[in-house]
């Protein structure tokens, strides 16, 4: 977890080199892993030490639904176990999971407006990792908190669960000469 500064760092007389980062984790998703995994597992322990007695047709189908079933639980969990979110003066870009994948970057000049939202659910969108409700807009939710909300010009809003969201919102507000009212959204 890395300390996040309540004011961005300015390096000489360019205030606009700074960067914000931020990061969140789900350590529950790390259960559905060991889920996954343990059905990969099954699969290839069915494939290995099976008799095949029964014949090929319902051991393959059982062999197959495992590795199946457990490579989709693996990867998706770990997908979205953690996000993190770097915002410099250019663009905010948030990557997803170890390998960064899926990954989008928002130019600063699409955005409209930032608020910080205090409680972001997935409930409220459906589930955990990406998302996308036609009423709401789009999001990235690895974990019940905090989050920051992005209105971009087109109307649509993209919003990311990330510690210390405040911070992120102050940063956008201030890269973009955003007045600090309306601090809160009802995400």
């Amino acid at each position: 977890m890395r300390d996040h500064p309540r004011k961005p760092r300015h390096n000489g007389a360019d205030a606009r080199s700074a960067v914000w980062i931020g990061r969140a984790t789900n350590r529950a998703q790390w259960v559905l892993a060991a889920a996954g995994a343990a059905c990969l597992a099954l699969g290839v322990q069915l494939a290995v030490t099976s008799n095949w007695t029964s014949g090929i047709a319902p051991l393959l189908m059982s062999v197959i639904g495992c590795v199946a079933a457990g490579l989709l639980m693996l990867f998706g969990t770990l997908a979205f176990v953690n996000v993190a979110v770097r915002i410099d003066g250019d663009a905010l870009e948030v990557r997803c999971g170890h390998m960064g994948v899926p990954r989008r970057r928002i130019l600063l000049t699409q955005v409209v407006g930032a608020e910080f939202a205090p409680e972001v659910t997935p409930r409220q969108w459906g589930g955990w990792g990406y998302r996308w409700r036609p009423e709401q807009g789009t999001a990235v939710v690895v974990r019940r908190g905090e989050g920051l909300v992005l209105r971009l010009g087109d109307g649509r809003t993209f919003t990311i669960t990330v510690d210390d969201a405040e911070a992120g919102v102050r940063f956008i507000r201030e890269r973009l000469h955003l007045p600090a009212t309306g601090a809160t959204a009802g995400a």
